[in-house]
C-alpha cells in the first residue's frame, strides 16, 4: 500500500457493503478487503462473522469446531492479510521475504487430513479437510493459498490496479496478459471518462 492511501482515515463499511472479489486469486481477493471507498480506506473485515462470510464465498468456510473470544478469528484473520499483502508485495518488487518464518508459523497451527467422499462405484474424489477448532486452523486453507502463490504464482501477472487511488490487486488471467484495473466497472471507466475529458480539453 502506498504511503498516500496509508493515510487516509480507516473506516468500517457502510450497512449492506459487500468486500469485492474481482482479482481471480482468493490471496489477492483477501488483500482487497482493504480498499479506498469514497476518499476512505475501509476494512470489510471488522467482526468474526465478516470473516466467515468472506471464506464461505470463496469456498473455503468450514464449520468452527471451537469455541474462542469474540474477535478473535477477525484478528487473526488481519494478522495473517497483513504478512500476506508484506509478502506478496517484496515479492511483485523482486525483494527477499522477510515474513517467511511468520507464515510457517501461521501455517504449522492448522491441520487437516485426506477423506475420499462418494459411493463406491459412482465417482470418488479425495478431499481435504481442516480442522477448524482454532482460528488459525479456519484460515489454513487461505494460509496454504499464500504459500502456493508466493510459490508458484507468476509474479509477472500479479499487478496493481492502475487506477488513481486504487489499491486493489488482481492476476491477470486474460489471454492477452494485458489488464490494468481492478475492474472495467470501476477504474477502467473513470481512466476512459478522465481520458475523454483531457482530450476535449486539448
Amino acid at each position: 500500500m502506498n504511503a498516500d492511501v496509508e493515510n487516509l482515515p480507516l473506516a468500517a463499511p457502510h450497512a449492506g457493503m459487500d468486500a469485492l472479489f474481482l482479482a481471480d486469486h482468493p490471496v489477492l481477493d483477501m488483500l482487497n478487503t482493504v480498499a479506498v471507498v469514497e476518499e476512505a480506506l475501509v476494512d470489510f473485515w471488522q467482526t468474526d462473522a465478516d470473516v466467515l462470510r468472506w471464506l464461505e464465498k470463496q469456498g473455503m468456510a468450514a464449520p468452527a469446531q471451537g469455541r474462542w473470544p469474540g474477535g478473535a478469528l477477525a484478528a487473526s484473520a488481519r494478522r495473517l492479510r497483513d504478512l500476506a499483502r508484506e509478502l506478496v508485495t517484496h515479492r511483485k518488487a523482486k525483494k527477499s521475504l522477510q515474513g517467511v518464518d511468520a507464515l510457517n508459523a501461521f501455517l504449522a497451527k492448522g491441520s487437516s487430513h485426506l477423506e475420499l467422499s462418494g459411493a463406491v462405484g459412482r465417482s470418488l474424489k479425495v478431499e481435504r479437510r481442516y480442522a477448524a477448532d482454532t482460528p488459525e486452523g479456519l484460515l489454513a486453507p487461505l494460509a496454504e493459498s499464500v504459500a502456493h502463490l508466493l510459490a508458484e504464482g507468476d509474479f509477472n501477472l500479479v499487478r496493481r490496479c492502475e487506477g488513481e487511488g486504487c489499491v486493489l490487486w488482481f492476476y491477470d488471467r486474460t489471454k492477452a496478459h494485458r489488464r490494468r484495473w481492478c475492474s472495467m466497472g470501476i477504474c477502467g471507466n473513470r481512466a476512459k471518462v478522465a481520458a475523454f475529458r483531457q482530450r476535449q480539453q486539448s
